[in-house]
């Protein structure tokens, strides 16, 4: 392994951020076999772990390799049934767990895990784990019963993977009573139809008695029997126009009753997803106490509104940012008893929690007693971390002031503890809310506690959007995903370093096409000025171009066929209000499909005008990464791009073969061990199909026994390659050997 790759900063991030991941996966996972042993989560920690130490061995971290190693003999040895991971194991795999996360987080200086008392504590870890393997564990697990697991998360997963809910049979009583009103009121339509066809006939009996009048007119008929045509057209007309008054009258009605009952039946469907706040915070209150215990304080939380309704979706994403508020207010705002006395307060402090409807929205309240925040001392460190200059942040109000607070990297900690000080807390919150399409607001009484109010919507599954035209068809973009809607003029749009660009707010855009995005054809504009979506946050932010701007409309989002799998920068459906289908696009999805044809160099211009005759520049041979581990995919990706070649990366064998399947690749490149679907399965479906199977197929694994090599060319692979002897040359001359050089 290369010095200079371990020093490639961007790889040792990407390797960081994947060990945070995965090793996030094992805690999750040890925590929950301590509750109730399981083999899909021993199965999800053997895959975390492998994925970890792969990642480890391409940039260079021996030492965590050697950390994962024994880890997976254990987890090995509990898949066999050799061991039980009671209490004292688990304890042992959680302090790897943290050793790798404290090795990772200092890379590239590795010299300190190789001797001294660095490498101590690798090998006191090694050791201890290694002696627990052929010793019993002290505390045995006790598995809670299938009760307590309903109770506590309100729902349940069969292993089919079909999302269930538990719903009250009152809520089913009064949805089936809707249903049936709702049959009811159909039936209606039937006398309202025959009605219209009595006054059909009318209609067709006034137009004889019309044609009758023209001929008497003609013939020169008596007096006497013009005017009794003429009579009788005019009762006729009388009885058409009374006949159209009651049917709109009836319609009229008929539609009241229709939406008041639609809105009944969504608001009662609506219900069935809903389930009270006190199933996400029970637990809080035991949480709040010990940490209190641990820092020496003495804190009480008080929690109410337990029985809001919130719904399911919305509830299970709540508990992070909620977790970070309360951590927030036990180490920064209650004080030490002895403070709390000094200031002539109780010496236990109280943090309160609460939620409610207000106002067609879902609020949570978060406020403690503690000392608030010294906006002085806020002013002064927004002054010094280069954020405002002196005159500006003496104009700031109290409400801009804590703002700031939510910037990433912020803290008013000078020094990092494990519980705060590195600036991620409350910028996690305002993320989080914003994913929900919800805000936050922050309140101070300096001396009394700090108060933070968010509002969510009640539900997820309406939201409002801006519909587009792209392509022709219409699309849904969502509200909280769009900045702004402009119109460019031609002479607006400048290149900078070959790209598109122009300016808004003092700042340079990059201007994309969506159509590119969506790999549809891009039409003309029909008009001067072209259409264009803000889309992304500040530090991304990108114009996005469309045909037409078609309006603000509200829709219910309609779940995808899970057998689909996860479609390329498309979220969800939705039917709108003439009955036509619309794709909601998934604007996160799209910005990191901008940042790949960036990285690619593929990003075409916008055109504004059709330019017939141009020919776009031919691509070069297409190559398709398969790997769940992030660091491997970057590293694959740099290696592959640098020789000239297009790389499309994808996370897992289900997302290869959804790429396979609609677009054209000179070569696949792919793991083994990967979730949803493995690459022997991807190689074997490659291979089967008609259409594919002539395509060089090549398996880069950590596995390297001589039968893992022969059951990977057994299944079709051209080339089988480890990833413990992986080098750049070998990579590269593996794929020389199969497709040859790149073509430009």
């Amino acid at each position: 392994m290369s010095a200079d790759r371990l020093r490639d900063a961007s790889m040792l991030d990407l390797f960081r951020l994947e060990l945070d991941t995965q090793a996030q996966i094992i805690s999750n996972g040890l925590l929950a076999l301590e509750r109730a042993p399981s083999a899909d989560l021993l199965e999800a920690c053997m895959r975390a772990a492998h994925s970890i130490k792969g990642a480890a061995r391409i940039v260079g971290l021996q030492a965590g390799v050697d950390v994962v190693h024994v880890m997976e003999d254990c987890l090995v040895a509990a898949q066999q049934g050799q061991l039980e991971l009671g209490p004292q194991r688990i304890d042992q795999l959680l302090r790897g767990v943290d050793l790798l996360l404290r090795i990772g987080a200092t890379a590239p200086d590795q010299d300190a895990w190789q001797t001294g008392p660095g490498r101590e504590q690798i090998n006191a870890f090694l050791h201890g784990l290694q002696r627990s393997l052929s010793e019993p564990d002290a505390a045995q697990t006790v598995a809670p019963t299938t009760m307590d697991g309903a109770s506590n998360t309100g729902d349940s997963r069969p292993i089919g993977g079909d999302r269930m809910l538990r719903v009250t049979a009152a809520h089913l009583n009064r949805l089936l009573s809707l249903s049936g009103e709702s049959l009811v009121e159909s039936h209606r339509l039937a006398s309202f139809n025959a009605a219209l066809l009595r006054l059909k006939r009318l209609q067709h009996n006034t137009a004889h008695s019309l044609s009758l009048l023209q001929q008497t007119l003609q013939d020169s008929a008596p007096e006497a029997a013009r005017l009794d045509v003429l009579r009788t057209l005019r009762q006729q007309f009388a009885q058409s126009q009374d006949m159209l008054a009651q049917q709109l009258a009836e319609l009229e009605s008929f539609e009241r009753r229709h939406s008041s009952l639609s809105q009944r039946l969504y608001d009662q469907a609506l219900a069935c997803r809903m389930r009270p706040f006190t199933d996400r915070v029970r637990g809080y209150a035991r949480t709040v106490r010990d940490l209190g215990r641990a820092l020496g304080k003495q804190v009480r939380l008080d929690i109410s509104g337990e029985a809001t309704q919130v719904d399911r979706d919305i509830l299970e994403q709540l508990d992070a940012p909620l977790v970070h508020l309360l951590r927030n207010a036990l180490d920064h705002g209650i004080e030490l008893p002895q403070q709390r006395l000094a200031a002539g307060k109780s010496e236990a402090g109280t943090i309160r929690l609460s939620a409610r409807h207000n106002a067609g929205l879902l609020q949570i309240d978060v406020s403690d007693d503690g000392n608030g925040i010294d906006l002085e001392q806020l002013r002064r460190a927004i002054i010094q971390r280069g954020l405002v200059d002196q005159a500006t942040a003496a104009r700031l109000s109290d409400a801009e002031l804590l703002n700031f607070l939510l910037l990433p990297g912020f803290s008013m900690r000078a020094t990092v503890t494990e519980i705060s000080g590195r600036g991620v807390g409350l910028d996690v919150v305002h993320n989080m809310l914003k994913q929900m399409r919800g805000t936050i607001q922050i309140f101070n009484q300096p001396g009394h506690g700090m108060h933070f109010q968010l509002q969510l919507p009640l539900t997820l599954s309406v939201v409002r959007c801006l519909l587009v035209e792209i392509g022709g068809e219409p699309y849904a973009l969502p509200l909280a995903s769009v900045n702004r809607t402009l119109a460019l003029e031609q002479e607006q749009i400048a290149l900078l370093e070959g790209r598109q660009h122009f300016s808004f707010e003092n700042r340079q855009i990059g201007l994309v096409s969506s159509c590119q995005i969506l790999q549809k054809s891009e039409a003309a504009a029909a008009d001067r000025s072209i259409p264009v979506v803000l889309i992304g946050s500040h530090a991304q932010t990108y114009g996005l171009r469309v045909d037409r701007l078609l309006g603000e409309h509200m829709l219910v989002l309609q779940a995808l066929d899970p057998r689909l799998g996860k479609i390329k920068d498309v979220a969800a459906a939705a039917v709108m209000e003439n009955g036509a289908p619309v794709l909601i696009l998934d604007v996160e999805d799209m910005l990191r499909s901008v940042e790949e044809l960036i990285a690619h160099g593929q990003l075409d211009r916008v055109q504004h005008h059709s330019q017939p005759g141009s020919q776009p520049p031919q691509p070069g041979k297409r190559i398709l990464v398969v790997d769940d581990s992030l660091t491997v995919r970057e590293l694959e990706r740099k290696l592959l791009s640098n020789r000239g070649y297009a790389v499309r990366v994808a996370v897992d064998g289900m997302d290869g073969w959804n790429a396979l399947r609609s677009e054209q690749f000179d070569l696949v490149m792919t793991d083994v061990d990967m979730p949803r679907m493995d690459g022997i399965e991807l190689v074997t479906l490659i291979k089967n199909s008609p259409q594919l199977k002539a395509i060089p197929v090549m398996i880069v694994s950590y596995k390297d026994r001589p039968e893992d090599r022969q059951r990977g060319l057994d299944a079709g692979a051209d080339y089988y390659l480890a990833k413990a002897s992986f080098h750049d040359d070998t990579l590269l001359q593996a794929v020389l050997d199969l497709i040859g050089e790149a073509q430009t």
